[in-house]
């Protein structure tokens, strides 16, 4: 397939805005399925292949099937969950997913506003609302080798009448994706994308940190999506199915003489600082960049590199910038009020069902110091000690302690009166006279 127009997602670190940006042409990076990272293969309904493809979760050991509590009830939420195992995605480990309610799976570590942009396994993303019906669930099922994700018997939002959708996803841990379609409705053609993007396919990217131009002093993460594997959703039926095999990239190469020696269709080069094997074109381009790993000649030999110090990082380098605002602060971007583009809530507690789950330490954000936590707590006490003392000298003012109050206000207050009785006394305050009053004694003014 051609290369098609890539896009550039922009957001600045000290505030929420976010805005999409056209890369020029020669910046353009994005190609659809291609078959460089995976080759792809649909199989109709009918097909054995199809049908084998397919996760039975109700006939699954239970203990690894798990209901999602908060998805499976409520609409456009996403639920971080750690794998069991190291799943390689466009050659990258990862640990840990982000399940939407929008029939997507979020690949990537920061979380931001564009959720649905890029960074995601799709077999079918659009507007579902678990929420709607009893019988609708999102579950997923972990068995060490494999986890799926499927999104059972869920409908459109607003579109009820269309019926319930059931296909899921599942991610193995040699690196395949299955995508399986047990119940599609409708033509997928067919569902609207105005409130909700609707595709089907791959997406991953990676993130450059950049001076903001508006506030100097602060930094912009951009989002530069360098692939994507768009299907064909017509051919997106009941008991079909697609299943990506991944090829071999660059970062699989762990020596010099591998990465220089490879014949794959990727340029790779070898980055003797980082030890790493690349096209320059993934996760780790930020680091990849601030060395200067794409800097260096195709002619130097795997000994040459070793002996080279061009590759250390410079003094002006941004990397440790960007590991410190970026890597290490994804548990605090990662927060139960944050909205997507398309209003996806995220819950912040990974693993479980959503229910009773305890929320993971905070690693990032700034902490609570002990003196703050006592002064609070003696500012408290003192607004309770006057306020238990206000009380006493209401109800008692005769007592020491009214009379002290009383000898010692200013002139410009007004004379307190009071009544005397045999059990209580109340008090009100009233305009200063030189007479008394059947049953009232006027305070003497100091």
């Amino acid at each position: 397939s051609p290369e098609s127009n890539g896009t550039r997602i922009s957001q600045d670190l000290v505030g929420d805005s976010l805005a999409i940006d056209t890369l020029p042409a020669n910046e353009t990076r994005i190609v659809e399925d291609n078959h460089s990272y995976y080759v792809s293969r649909t199989y109709g309904p009918g097909e054995a292949r199809a049908v084998g493809l397919w996760v039975n979760m109700a006939a699954a050991n239970r203990s690894q099937v798990k209901i999602h509590g908060i998805l499976s009830n409520t609409h456009r939420q996403a639920s971080r969950i750690i794998l069991s195992f190291d799943f390689p995605f466009y050659g990258h480990l990862l640990r840990q997913v982000t399940i939407a309610t929008g029939g997507f799976i979020f690949m990537g570590d920061v979380i931001h506003r564009m959720l649905t942009a890029t960074q995601y396994v799709a077999p079918l993303m659009a507007n579902f609302n678990p929420s709607y019906s009893r019988n609708s669930t999102v579950q997923y099922f972990d068995n060490g080798t494999v986890f799926v994700v499927q999104w059972d018997k869920v409908y459109l939002q607003g579109k009820e009448d269309m019926g319930s959708f059931t296909f899921q996803a599942a991610l193995h841990s040699d690196g395949r994706i299955v995508f399986g379609y047990k119940e599609i409705p409708v033509p997928v053609l067919q569902i609207s994308a105005t409130q909700h993007p609707v595709k089907a396919g791959l997406s991953d990217a990676f993130m450059i940190l950049n001076p903001s131009p508006d506030v100097p002093e602060s930094r912009r993460r951009t989002i530069y999506e360098y692939h994507r594997v768009e299907l064909d959703t017509s051919k997106i039926t009941s008991t079909s199915a697609v299943e990506f095999t991944p090829l071999p990239t660059c970062l699989q190469h762990q020596s010099c003489e591998m990465c220089v020696t490879s014949e794959l269709t990727f340029n790779c080069s070898w980055c003797h600082v980082l030890q790493r094997c690349s096209s320059g074109f993934d996760r780790y381009r930020e680091e990849w960049l601030s060395y200067g790993c794409g800097q260096k000649s195709d002619e130097k030999t795997c000994k040459d590199l070793a002996e080279d110090d061009r590759y250390s990082a410079p003094p002006d380098s941004s990397f440790s910038l960007f590991d410190e605002d970026v890597t290490t602060s994804t548990a605090s971007l990662f927060i139960d009020s944050l909205t997507t583009e398309d209003d996806t809530k995220l819950n912040q507690y990974a693993g479980g069902d959503g229910v009773g789950s305890s929320p993971p330490s905070k690693k990032a954000g700034t902490p609570i110091h002990t003196g703050t936590i006592v002064g609070i707590v003696l500012a408290v006490l003192l607004i309770a000690a006057i306020i238990l003392a206000g009380i006493y000298i209401n109800s008692h003012p005769t007592s020491n302690a009214a009379l002290f109050f009383i000898e010692r206000r200013p002139h410009h207050w007004p004379a307190m009166k009071f009544r005397n009785h045999t059990n209580h006394a109340t008090y009100s305050e009233v305009e200063p006279a030189s007479h008394e009053k059947e049953g009232f004694v006027e305070a003497e003014q100091c």
